[in-house]
């Protein structure tokens, strides 16, 4: 972590809907690490989802910018929803670095099922050279994620940091499901989401 570098958290996701564990772990990280801000990015094309029903863009996009709207670190980016094909993190890592510039070092937020997934990530070894990875863990994780370290080596133990954040069983697959059978979703999403799905009439099936 150079000094005088501008520090920025990436939090990507499908966020379908986004959650208040997104929100909890987002700003979890910020502070522990010192970023000046944390950017947001809707998926338009998640790799690992190309077979999955994923609600539009835009409707993801309006829920992500209204859960974030009131924490002024929190930014959205439509990065990724204005550029076809799959979305893989290296280019929009790539794409980043040449919005930014060199004097910016970022911070990619994400869950430890993910990071058990690095090694197959597209370019993973460049990636992990320009940027860092937070894996927000939970008990009994630990263990696969240290694994996953180990793995990359040198590289792993300089890039990828665990952050243990409040336990909070929240998906949005559950959310949905919620929805779908006509169940309470306060309090799991910011109140603007929630009303955004019900004037919506998101995931009712």
């Amino acid at each position: 972590m150079a000094e005088g570098k501008t520090r920025i958290g990436i939090m990507g996701g499908t966020f379908d809907p986004i959650h208040i564990g997104h929100l909890v772990t987002a700003e979890a990280v910020r502070i522990e690490f010192g970023l000046d801000k944390v950017l947001f990015i809707p998926a338009a094309n998640p790799p690992h989802k190309q077979h999955a029903q994923v609600t539009p863009a835009i409707h993801r996009y309006i829920m992500t910018v209204m859960a974030t709207y009131s924490n002024p670190s929190f930014f959205v980016s439509p990065i990724e929803l204005e550029r076809p094909g799959p979305s893989y993190t290296i280019d929009t890592v790539r794409a980043l670095i040449d919005q930014y510039g060199e004097k910016s070092d970022f911070y990619f937020i994400t869950g430890a099922d993910a990071i058990a997934d690095l090694p197959t990530w597209k370019d993973i070894d460049e990636l992990l050279g320009l940027c860092h990875f937070v894996a927000a863990t939970r008990p009994g994780c630990i263990s696969m994620i240290d694994a996953v370290i180990r793995r990359f080596g040198a590289k792993g133990r300089q890039r990828i940091h665990r952050l243990a954040t409040p336990e909070l069983e929240i998906s949005s697959t559950d959310i949905r499901e919620r929805v779908k059978l006509g169940r309470s979703i306060k309090y799991i999403v910011p109140e603007s989401v929630e009303q955004y799905i019900l004037k919506e009439g998101l995931y009712r099936g």
